[in-house]
């Protein structure tokens, strides 16, 4: 097993070093190169005690120039009191090929002066992709350095969701197994979390109060076990959902129900205690569009006037930044203006950058991984759907077996895939309105410092840097 010092050393060259157990950094405007690179890399790929200080090298660079886990928090209360408005905020969920594709947000972000976006993973993507909350928070920042961004980074925790059939059957344990997900999540710099409780929502109750009691009592809950966990200095922005997505569309008084119940729960349980800072809710859409047979997707019918709604009321009613929509990202692109006019606070779009993965996929690649599925997600398949069906609803679960010929695609790929994204962020982030919103992180984030010991000597609290800590600089 190599020294991972030694590894790291290597790697960095005359960049950064590790003296007395603290990274040191010497030669700044070298973090965008190629060096960079191979750090992330090793982060991924390297033996155990290699990835762990390769981690914990980046998140120090980060925190020496800037790039730093954040909370959205508070850019979402102002939001929720008015003083900013005019944009939506992204919070694209990366499967595949992470790092090349989170280059090409923060190059979109730097374009525009953007910085109002979020970067994140659900319960379920963790597993399917073998992307664990390190890995991914490292593999952000260290693309971030890469590409010259130089603000807070904010990334989420998507749908850290109770099954509903796990938690019939034993709710203790499907309980631990979220609480856990959070705490590995919050540790690794998840400043963000969507709680989603709304799969226990009891639609046999006579009342909406009743059928909303499971979702907002558990809610409160996870939601009570993420603030016990928060670092010194960080409200971590915390959202809660009132209807599964590819459902029936949420109401007005379906969100009244919950958030008073939300609200009167966490008073009565916690006095003082910081609540939701958004809501998701259902409009029309669904998790990755509804395919045909011939593998195109189907016309959403996305009620704006039913988001627009629902966030008037979030904010008036309740001081949230809005509502939030799910599934959006396989909608069509003259859609996308329409979020910001109805103030919505936040779309998740996942799927779309998926599909543009495997589109450019050399054709070898893909029939392999295509063959894959055949053999091991055969049982996702139902009776009925067609190849074109089954391959565009079962070739996420591929992410994570492929996961390292993804990160080895040929460059003349690599560069196609680099310029598609390019657009589609750009495209993005210019229809949602979040060029220029950069300024709001310097008005509303402050990320305290939490550079910590090296590996050798870490315990399991941050240790926080003094204010004069040598940056190198």
């Amino acid at each position: 097993m190599s020294n991972p010092i030694d590894s790291l050393h290597r790697v960095l060259g005359p960049v950064a070093s590790v003296e007395n157990n603290r990274m040191i950094l010497k030669e700044p405007a070298s973090l965008a190169s190629t060096r960079m690179d191979e750090l992330a890399k090793l982060a991924v790929f390297g033996d155990a005690d290699e990835k762990e200080w390769a981690r914990w090298a980046i998140l120090e660079l980060g925190q020496m120039v800037g790039v730093r886990p954040a909370s959205i928090h508070e850019l979402y209360m102002a939001r929720g009191r008015g003083e900013i408005t005019g944009f939506t905020v992204p919070a694209m969920n990366i499967r595949g090929m992470t790092y090349d594709t989170t280059r090409a947000i923060f190059r979109s972000a730097i374009k525009l002066n953007g910085g109002a976006f979020l970067l994140e993973i659900a319960r379920s993507e963790i597993a399917y992709t073998d992307q664990r909350p390190a890995e991914y928070v490292a593999v952000i920042i260290a693309a971030a350095l890469r590409e010259g961004y130089r603000h807070p980074v904010f990334i989420q925790g998507d749908h850290f969701q109770i099954n509903a059939k796990k938690y019939a059957a034993d709710p203790v344990a499907e309980m631990a197994a979220v609480k856990q997900l959070a705490t590995e999540a919050i540790a690794a710099g998840f400043y963000n979390i969507d709680v989603d409780t709304s799969t226990l929502v009891d639609l046999s109750q006579p009342t909406l109060e009743e059928q909303q009691r499971p979702n907002y009592e558990v809610g409160v809950e996870l939601g009570l076990h993420v603030r016990s966990l928060e670092p010194a200095g960080i409200t971590i922005s915390l959202g809660g959902e009132i209807g599964e997505v590819g459902t029936a569309n949420s109401t007005v008084p379906e969100l009244r129900a919950f958030m008073s119940g939300y609200n009167q729960t966490l008073l009565a349980r916690a006095p003082g205690t910081v609540g939701l800072s958004k809501i998701s809710v259902q409009s029309g859409t669904s998790h990755g569009g509804t395919v045909k047979a011939d593998g195109s997707i189907a016309d959403v019918k996305l009620d704006f006037g039913t988001l627009e709604d629902l966030g008037r009321v979030s904010r008036t009613e309740y001081g949230l930044a809005g509502a939030v929509q799910h599934g959006a990202s396989t909608l069509p692109d003259n859609l996308f203006h329409n979020f910001p006019k109805t103030e919505t606070a936040e779309i998740h779009l996942a799927t779309g950058f998926q599909t543009m993965l495997y589109d450019h996929l050399p054709d070898a690649l893909r029939e392999e991984i295509y063959a894959w599925l055949r053999e091991n997600a055969k049982d996702e398949r139902k009776a009925g759907d067609t190849d074109e069906q089954f391959f565009y609803k079962s070739r996420k679960k591929a992410l994570g077996p492929f996961k390292k010929a993804l990160w080895s695609l040929p460059s003349s790929t690599q560069a196609e895939l680099a310029r598609a994204y390019d657009a589609k962020f750009e495209f993005l982030f210019t229809q949602l309105g979040i060029a220029g919103t950069s300024p709001y992180l310097e008005r509303y984030i402050d990320v305290p410092d939490q550079r910590r010991l090296a590996p050798s000597l870490a315990g399991p609290a941050v240790e926080a840097a003094p204010d004069d800590a040598d940056a190198g600089e």
